[in-house]
């Protein structure tokens, strides 16, 4: 009997620490600091590096591959070279403005320079969440870097060089950095979009949108290619744009499953849905054509995944794959209209259709994020939010954007135009910006 009581003791002692320590666990883990997790930063060092394959050299070869072979180091060139300019502006301001305390549209200055992101004395290096921040700092670089970057096919193959750069860094600064700081910011004093509950996951309104709108804006301002309309101004290289449509295929992986900023189960949903809607996208383009102009075109392909990557990049992380999976559908048919219906009701030459694609696309997924976010279809859902309610926020941060960069853009272009002039002279122009900016050809005969 005393062995048996003892070990029933024993028994009822072990249960009560068990107990204990279970009800004790979610205390301390709130109160436990944050800690370095090696697989979170190994996956967002790697998404940084797939967003900088996204750029050069996929966006770069996309683009190139697309105008007239006269013109094709002029758009590697401003690819390039804006990536690498808002890559520095990041460093130096961007960052501090968008990602820090301030208030609900620009953040403040404690960390221009990237100030206090590493300490080298010490050795030490604060975190955001697992991450060390200086990761989390880089990983965005390469957002604002991309988005810019998109921006230059709306008016290839006649802008000033350095007016484009004047404008990317007026652009960057005050349409750029507000909206990022609005969509992301959620800290003690929220970012104002943020604030209001729109979703985003990687970029639907701070890239795209904002970059297809800026791009139109610049098609407008600058005025159509000589012969626009004329006569054929065909790509020069499709093969090339195959690679580029490839590479931002790849790329985009690090994009969305990125902004996740762990490798967790968020991170595994991003990704699913990034493929899916993506293939999704290119048959919904493929088909489309083919019944409508009687063709399947390789470009279309092509342009078809690019729609599908810009559709899902705001619902990757907050929806499900069959939601992912519609929008890919939608983005990949809607998107057709956009460069064609669209484009000629609009006016417009825009040459590598930006808005059509990054604009059309962005405001699909923007949308269509609101509607799949639901539990009832498959996604996370947001707390005591019904469909409808969602969808008017989203609606809201796609019209937000739109107004923002709009007037952002427009007196952007225009200062760029009256100290440097926007466009180059008609026989520059007519000789190609290959020779007559960069003093150099892109081939040999």
């Amino acid at each position: 009997m005393k062995t048996m009581h003892a070990s029933s003791m024993k028994a009822l002692g072990a249960g009560l620490a068990l107990a204990l320590a279970l009800f004790a666990a979610p205390a301390l883990a709130e109160d436990a600091a944050p800690t370095l997790v090696g697989a979170d930063l190994a996956w967002l060092s790697t998404s940084t590096i797939l967003v900088l394959l996204m750029v050069v050299p996929g966006l770069a070869l996309f683009y190139g591959g697309l105008v007239r072979s006269k013109n094709m180091l002029s758009v590697l060139m401003q690819v390039l070279v804006t990536f690498s300019l808002i890559v520095v502006l990041w460093f130096i301001y961007g960052y501090s403005l968008a990602f820090t305390e301030g208030n609900a549209f620009f953040g403040g200055l404690d960390r221009l320079f990237l100030k206090g992101l590493f300490d080298a004395e010490t050795g030490t290096f604060p975190l955001s969440g697992t991450v060390p921040e200086l990761s989390f700092a880089a990983f965005q670089a390469t957002f604002a870097g991309i988005t810019c970057a998109l921006i230059v096919g709306a008016f290839a193959e006649r802008a000033r060089f350095s007016a484009i750069l004047l404008f990317m860094v007026l652009w960057f600064t005050f349409a750029y950095i507000p909206i990022a700081h609005m969509v992301w910011f959620g800290g003690e004093v929220k970012g104002f979009l943020f604030e209001r509950g729109a979703l985003d996951f990687a970029g639907g309104t701070v890239v795209h949108i904002n970059a297809g709108v800026a791009g139109l804006i610049g098609a407008y301002v600058i005025g159509k290619r000589i012969g626009f309309g004329k006569e054929a101004l065909s790509p020069h290289n499709l093969p090339m744009t195959m690679i580029g449509a490839s590479l931002l295929w790849v790329g985009w992986f690090g994009f969305n499953a990125g902004s996740a900023l762990a490798a967790n189960n968020v991170a595994s949903l991003a990704f699913m849905n990034t493929l899916i809607a993506t293939a999704a996208a290119v048959l919904a383009w493929v088909f489309t054509e083919w019944a409508v102009r009687g063709h399947p075109s390789m470009l279309g392909g092509a342009s078809g995944a690019v729609a599908g990557l810009v559709g899902v990049t705001p619902a990757a992380g907050v929806v499900g794959p069959v939601g992912a999976l519609v929008i890919g559908l939608a983005a990949g048919v809607i998107c057709v209209w956009g460069v064609t219906g669209l484009k000629r009701m609009l006016k417009v030459d825009d040459s590598l259709d930006v808005f059509g694609v990054h604009g059309v696309g962005g405001i699909v997924g923007a949308l269509l994020t609101g509607i799949f976010n639901a539990k009832v279809l498959g996604g996370p859902g947001v707390d005591g939010m019904t469909i409808l309610g969602q969808l008017w926020i989203q609606l809201e941060a796609v019209v937000i954007t739109i107004v923002w960069t709009t007037i952002v853009a427009l007196i952007a272009y225009k200062i760029a135009d009256a100290l440097l002039g926007l466009r180059v002279t008609e026989e520059e122009e007519r000789e190609g910006l290959d020779i007559t900016t960069h003093g150099e050809s892109a081939y040999h005969s």
